[in-house]
């Protein structure tokens, strides 16, 4: 899939784009067209590339629900890309592919737990602008899951924030790689 992206797309050059590339298609299959944007800029790719390598290091929260609250961002915010990139991810990383392809109608489908669910409502709260988190949100899932959990799961809606509007913003949509490795079609948001 090839989209027209609003900043042009640049050539990774050099050994670091040689590296860039190799990495990007042993994981992804191509390079991702996030990469090829913000390669206008190293400096802000090089933030990017070091805020994933340490998010992925967390470990207070369990993945499937931190995968949950970035998919929840993504649909909110309306990024393909994203959810797209985080149902192959979640595949690849072994989590609930029944889930996470509903994440886009959690309100509808009944496959989440209570737990899950509130972690979503929370992701798409604080997505909302302004935030709309809750005294009594923030109380159930400091019940549930401890302040540590709870403080990574914030922060952690919070990086999924930045990537999710700075795709959004580049006109960067999805690349298909759900599709590319066989899973079956996301779930569409509903309009209610």
């Amino acid at each position: 899939m090839t989209s027209t992206t609003r900043i042009p797309k640049a050539e990774l050059t050099g050994l670091y784009g040689a590296v860039v590339k190799r990495m990007s298609r042993k994981m992804l299959g191509e390079v991702a067209e996030p990469v090829e944007v913000t390669w206008h800029n190293r400096k802000v790719l090089n933030f990017s590339f070091t805020v994933g390598r340490k998010v992925q290091k967390w470990d207070r929260c369990d993945q499937n629900l931190k995968s949950f609250a970035h998919m929840a961002v993504a649909s909110l915010v309306g990024c393909s890309f994203c959810l797209d990139f985080g149902y192959f991810q979640a595949r690849n990383e072994g989590l609930d592919l029944t889930k996470a392809r509903e994440v886009p109608r959690w309100r509808e489908s009944d496959v989440f737990t209570p737990l899950e669910r509130d972690v979503m409502e929370y992701a798409e709260a604080m997505t909302q602008t302004p935030p709309t988190v809750t005294d009594g949100m923030s109380a159930r899932l400091l019940e549930q899951l401890g302040a540590p959990a709870l403080v990574e799961l914030t922060a952690f809606v919070a990086v999924a924030n930045l990537m999710t509007r700075t795709n959004t913003a580049f006109g960067i949509e999805s690349q298909g790689f759900s599709a590319a490795c066989g899973l079956e079609p996301l779930a569409l948001r509903s309009t209610t």
